[in-house]
Formats: C-alpha cells, sequence, structure tokens
C-alpha cells in the first residue's frame, strides 16, 4: 500500500515538473495569453501555432496520461467517474485547439488547456500525499518493531534477526530496547510503555508470569521473555491486518459517496452538453467550447472520491493505536446511533475478583487490619487472601500469630501481640453467642456481600464486606454514557440483591440478575424488540451469543487476543470508558464524512452554474483553468478536513509521533528517549534502535550519515 501511493507521488510529481516547463513557452507563444497580458501588442513569429502544438500535444499526452488511462479504465468498466470527466475535458480542449491550428474555427485553448492539465496534477499530487499520510499508519505500526533480539542459547546471548525468532527461543530485553515479539515473562521486574500498541497512557509493570507485547518500550528493568508468538501470529500483525480489512471494506456512507459520484457525472455530462448547444446557438463556438470544458472540470467528483476513505483511513488508525480494533466497519458506524449500552457485570464492571469493599471499624481500623491481617496471613481461604492483600495496599504492618488453627466451616483463630483473635462468619458469631446490632453491617448484608467478622479477646472489633470490587473507571463510563443520552443497562448472574447493590452504587438503569449464559442473548433480543439500538459489552467468550445477537457486539478487555469472531469491535484494555469513547468518536467520525460529502458535492451548486455562463450577463465567467483550480482546492479542503481528526488520537501517541527520530541503518521511527544508543557525528546526534545498528554505523558511517 505505502509502495503504490508513494509511486502515485513519484508519478504525479514528476509529470506536474515536466509539465509546468513545458507550460511556460505555451504561455509565451499564446496569442491569447498575449492578447490578454500586453493588449494588441502581440508577438508573432514563423511557425508559431506549429510550435505550440507540439508542445500542448507534449503536455497532453505526457501531462495528461494518467487521465487518459483512467478514462479508458473506467469505460472498460463501464463505471463512468472523476477521471472520465476530466479526460473528456482535456481531450475536448486539446483536439478543437489543434483543429484551430489548419482550420479557422477561431481562438485556440492551448494555454487553457497546459494550465487546465498542471492544475489537475497538483491536485492529485496533494490528493496522493493526503492518502499516503493515511496509509502510513500501518507502516508506522510495522516500523515499531525492532529488528534485532538478544536471544539466549546455552548460557551466551546471541543477537539474531526478530524474523528467526521462534516460539521457545528465550530473549533478553535490556532497560530502555523494544520487546521484539509477543511472549511472557520468566524473570525480572519491570514497567513495559505500550503507549503506541494499546493507548495505555501509565507504564504496565511486568514481572514473571506477565505476557508482554512485541514492540512495547521496556523501562529500567531487565526482563528474560521466553517467545509465545511470531510473524502474523503477533498481536501487532493482527492488529495491522485488522486495520487493513477495515480500510478496505466499504461503509454505508462510502455507497452513498459512490452513487453521488456516479449522478455527478451524467449532471456534469448533461450540463456541458447544454452549455455548448446554447453558446454555439447563441453565436460564441469559444465561449461554447471554454463553458462545456469548464463545467466538466469543476464537476469532477474528485473530491467525493476522497472524501470517505480519508476519513476511514485516519480514523482506524487512531482507534489501532487507543487500543480499539475494529472488527466490522459498518457497525462503527452504527455504534454512534445505539440508545442503550448494556454491560456484562464481571470482569466488565467489576474487577472479576473477590476483594473488600467495606470495613466496618469498632476499633481503630489500623489496629483491627493488623489483628485480622495477621491471623489470615497463615490462611489458604479466598477471603483470607483479600483481607491480607487489603491490609498490604494500606501499608499496615502484620504481626506473626502463634497457636493458629484452622475452625472448619466457621473461621480461623490465633493470637497476635498477646491477644485472642477470631476472623470468621456468621456460623463464628453463632457459636460465640454474639450478635450484632450495627446499622451498616445490616446494609452490608442485605446487599448480599459476604461478611467476614473480627473478635478480639472476646469482643466483636469489626466487620469486613467482601464482594466483586467495582472498577473506578465503572462510575466515569456510565455517568458519560448517560450524559450522552444513553441508557445503561447490566446484565449479570450473580444474585438479585449483589445486582440491585452494583446497579444503584453505579447508576444505571436498569439490570438483569441471575441469568445464565445462554439466556443473555434472549435479553438483548428483547431489546431490541422494544425498538432499542443496542450496544452489548462484554468479555467476548461466556457473552459471545449475546454480543452477536446485538446491533454492536464489543468485546472488552481482550488483551493480546483479538480474534474473537463474536465481537464488531474489540477493546484491547479492561477499561469501560473506552465504550461512551468509541461511541463519541464514531460521531466525530460521520460528522467528518459528511462535511466532507457536503464540501465535495455542494460547491458544484455553486460551481456547475457559473461554468455554463449562467451569469455571464451579469459579467461572471468561470474559465476552464479557474475551473480546475476551484476543484483542485476543493479536493485539498477535504483532504486537510479530514486531517483535524487527529486531535482525537492519544495525547501519548501524538507526543510520541511528534518526537520521534530516524535510525540511519534501518529506517526505524524511534523515541529518542528510548533509543538503544546515540553518538554524535558530524555535530548532530544520531540515534541507534539497538546495538547491531549502531555497530554498521560505525563501520562505515559515510555510507549513512545523509540519511
Amino acid at each position: 500500500m505505502h509502495e503504490h501511493h508513494a509511486h502515485h507521488i513519484a508519478e504525479f510529481k514528476n509529470r506536474l515538473i515536466a509539465s509546468l516547463i513545458l507550460t511556460i513557452p505555451i504561455l509565451l507563444f499564446s496569442e491569447a495569453f498575449q492578447t490578454m497580458i500586453l493588449g494588441s501588442k502581440a508577438i508573432f513569429f514563423p511557425m508559431q501555432k506549429y510550435v505550440l502544438l507540439f508542445l500542448s500535444a507534449s503536455v497532453y499526452v505526457y501531462g495528461g496520461w494518467p487521465f487518459l488511462r483512467g478514462l479508458v479504465n473506467e469505460l472498460k468498466n463501464r463505471l463512468p467517474g472523476m477521471m472520465t470527466l476530466i479526460g473528456t475535458a482535456i481531450t475536448v480542449a486539446f483536439t478543437y485547439s489543434a483543429a484551430t491550428v489548419f482550420i479557422p474555427l477561431g481562438m485556440e485553448f492551448f494555454w487553457e488547456l497546459a494550465t487546465l492539465i498542471d492544475v489537475m496534477l497538483l491536485g492529485h499530487w496533494i490528493e496522493a500525499k493526503s492518502v499516503l499520510g493515511a496509509s502510513t499508519a500501518l507502516e508506522e505500526l510495522v516500523r515499531i518493531m525492532p529488528t534485532i533480539a538478544h536471544v539466549s542459547k546455552n548460557g551466551e546471548t546471541v543477537d539474531t534477526p526478530v524474523s528467526e525468532l521462534k516460539p521457545g527461543d528465550v530473549v533478553i530485553v535490556k532497560p530502555g530496547e523494544k520487546i521484539p515479539s509477543d511472549g511472557i515473562v520468566l524473570e525480572g521486574d519491570s514497567f513495559v510503555n505500550e503507549a503506541l500498541l494499546t493507548g495505555e497512557s501509565k507504564p504496565v509493570q511486568k514481572q514473571g508470569g506477565s505476557r508482554v507485547i512485541g514492540g512495547s518500550i521496556n523501562g529500567e528493568g531487565f526482563l528474560k521473555i521466553v517467545v509465545e508468538k511470531t510473524g502474523g501470529e503477533t498481536y501487532l500483525a493482527q492488529v495491522v491486518k485488522l486495520v487493513k480489512q477495515a480500510q478496505e471494506s466499504r461503509t454505508r456512507t462510502q455507497d452513498l459517496a459512490n452513487r453521488a459520484a456516479a449522478l455527478l457525472f451524467y449532471v456534469a455530462l448533461t450540463v456541458s452538453i447544454i452549455a455548448y448547444v446554447a453558446w454555439h446557438a447563441y453565436g460564441k463556438p469559444g465561449q461554447a467550447l471554454e463553458s462545456m470544458v469548464a463545467v466538466l472540470v469543476v464537476t469532477c467528483p474528485h473530491a467525493l472520491g476522497l472524501a470517505i476513505p480519508l476519513v476511514v483511513a485516519i480514523s482506524t488508525s487512531i482507534t489501532a493505536k487507543s487500543g480499539i480494533l475494529i472488527r466490522d466497519r459498518k457497525a462503527f458506524e452504527t455504534v454512534r446511533n445505539v440508545d442503550v449500552v448494556v454491560f456484562d457485570k464481571t470482569g466488565t464492571l467489576t474487577l472479576g475478583g473477590f476483594g473488600v469493599s467495606d470495613t466496618v471499624p469498632l476499633i481503630p481500623e489500623e489496629e483491627l487490619l493488623k489483628m485480622a491481617a495477621s491471623v489470615e496471613l497463615k490462611s489458604e481461604h479466598i477471603a483470607a487472601r483479600a483481607i491480607v492483600e487489603y491490609a498490604r495496599q494500606k501499608g499496615v504492618e502484620l504481626l506473626e500469630a502463634r497457636e493458629f488453627r484452622a475452625i472448619p466451616g466457621k473461621g480461623v483463630y490465633g493470637r497476635v501481640d498477646g491477644k485472642e483473635v477470631y476472623v470468621g462468619g456468621v456460623s463464628l458469631l453463632n457459636d460465640m453467642k454474639i450478635s450484632v446490632e450495627n446499622g451498616k453491617i445490616g446494609d452490608l448484608m442485605r446487599q448480599g456481600k459476604t461478611m467476614v467478622f473480627t473478635l478480639v479477646d472476646g469482643r466483636l472489633a469489626g466487620a469486613f464486606a467482601l464482594s466483586d470490587t467495582i472498577r473506578k473507571e465503572s462510575y466515569e463510563a456510565v455517568e458519560k454514557l448517560r450524559k450522552m443520552k444513553i441508557r445503561v443497562y447490566m446484565l449479570t448472574g450473580d444474585s438479585r440483591e449483589v445486582a440491585k447493590w452494583v446497579a444503584e452504587e453505579l447508576g444505571v438503569d436498569d439490570y438483569f440478575a441471575q441469568v445464565l449464559p445462554h439466556e443473555k442473548a434472549e435479553r438483548i433480543r428483547l431489546l431490541r424488540m422494544k425498538g432499542f439500538r443496542v450496544a452489548m459489552v462484554g468479555d467476548g467468550v461466556n457473552d459471545a451469543p449475546a454480543l452477536a445477537t446485538a446491533d454492536v457486539g464489543i468485546a472488552i478487555g481482550a488483551g493480546t487476543d483479538v480474534a474473537i469472531e463474536s465481537a464488531d469491535i474489540i477493546l484491547v484494555r479492561n477499561d469501560p470508558r473506552d465504550v461512551p469513547r468509541i461511541i463519541e468518536f464514531s460521531r466525530k467520525t460521520y460528522s467528518k464524512m459528511v462535511q466532507n460529502l457536503w464540501w465535495a458535492a455542494g460547491y458544484n451548486i455553486v460551481t456547475i452554474p457559473l461554468a455554463a455562463g449562467v451569469f455571464s450577463g451579469f459579467g461572471v465567467v468561470l474559465p476552464a483553468w479557474v475551473g480546475a483550480l476551484v476543484m483542485s482546492l476543493s479536493t485539498v479542503i477535504v483532504a486537510l478536513n479530514t486531517q483535524t481528526l487527529r486531535k482525537y488520537e492519544p495525547e501519548e501517541t501524538r507526543t510520541v509521533r511528534m518526537k520521534t527520530v530516524t535510525d540511519p541503518v534501518c529506517g526505524m521511527k524511534i523515541d529518542p528517549e528510548t533509543a538503544y544508543s546515540r553518538l554524535e557525528y558530524g555535530g548532530q546526534t544520531v540515534y541507534f534502535c539497538s546495538k547491531h545498528c549502531e555497530e554498521e554505523f560505525r563501520k562505515n558511517p559515510e555510507k549513512y550519515r545523509k540519511k
């Protein structure tokens, strides 16, 4: 794709330069241009018209070749469009002008023809550069991969090309280096920057057993990784594949643009013929041809052809860098219209793990935590682990529990700092004939939470409420959706008490509790039957039927698994805030498409009558070359308008993209702050992505100096 657009840029640029050089003598020798500039002092010389014919023929054939070739291809495919209009316009202008050399038909149009082709080439060159800028999003993703990996073999470290890595290889990643492929950490502890891959702004801690993504940047620690995936199976390769599919897929708006472009062709052809016949009948054959060519040029639906694909290319790359992957482009368009978002509870709105949600201390809280967690430290129960983890998060120093023993079905006992400590459930309280008369504890029990009580020296010291903890991000996500006038529902297999508590805590509109996995799809179908447009958000495994039933299925927390067939949109991060974010970005993207379509087609409402000469009686005439300029300008405006989508790109990605430098050896874009090494050479700082590149440069610096 990159090479294709690069070739187009070079082609239009070379043809533009040659045409501009030939246009200068055409302007100087053209009688019409001389008369317009010099008045009656036109300069004539022998064979002037034949020289003009030769120069104009060169511009027509060489400069106009892309349009003539496009005309033939469109007619072969029976899909006349912009190239047909341009090719027809320049052919009519050249044929008529060439005929005036041999037959006294009137004024020739050689200089208008040359300037027309120049402007068209300029517009296409700018367009090709714009398309390249959008399409290079894929290349930017690919370029973030390192080229060399440090493979550990038989106690030695060998530098190996990343392309030769195999699953099972053990690689060493030093501080500041990029991780060469997807894998699992064997040894080490470090924070890894995944901003360019998932949009995650903060570095993520990685230690033994953690999964890492190829292309992410290691922090200050040392990591030993076993390679799990290579080549096309890696996360990055799957992302690139999905981005390509999304960029190449047709959208409903693109179909509308294509129909408008086809309609515009027939309108242009009809109006140009009417204009020619009308002006000819009025006794102005020169104006007839001028108006005909001008109509054909200004009506070229070139901006229409660019309006949607550019938006698709840029928006898809932005979402990919944000950790939002689009499997179905039409679903991305649909999600802007959803009026109900249904979240699965466990693992989506909540953390999906057992944790302390509330504490009810009847003694100082730190003392309560110290007593309870010190005893629970020796227990293997899931509730015990949750209390110990909570105490550690609070920074509480744990003591040794003596005389520890487990009380089956009731709890545990131990002596901490000379005090007798019991930790257990309601049955423990019943055994010890201790009643609870605390309103907050009663409320927590009615919410369906698991209660763990702590007794110190025979007296109730406090209680812990354990439940599936609500994500902090969920509050913000629900609030944002409500502000966007979107109803929020929750699906869960949990009890009604638990569902009610989570629903009230988050402020969702409604919930479905005690729903079995196979019943979730039925609930979604029920909402759709009521006339709602529904987006279902789940983990993509247990929720597969529901995701497939919804208008838009959104898999959240997919991590490196992007091949989720049941989802239309995949959210790499386990962050519910990405749901309103993708809806909002879908709306912005669609708005940009509509703006482009209006600009691309709307300017014809003004320019077609002008080009046809409808207002010539008021002295307002649109020459062919001005028409070409207006048409090209509309294309440029569409391209620039689309680029404003960049402001929705993640801040981290934009910052990294703005400050990248190029490794002169491999050509890879790298962040200077995380470069493998740097070298002062020839008064400049040269940055390298790997040891291999630095060594290659040192061997022959002059070879790479200009790069």
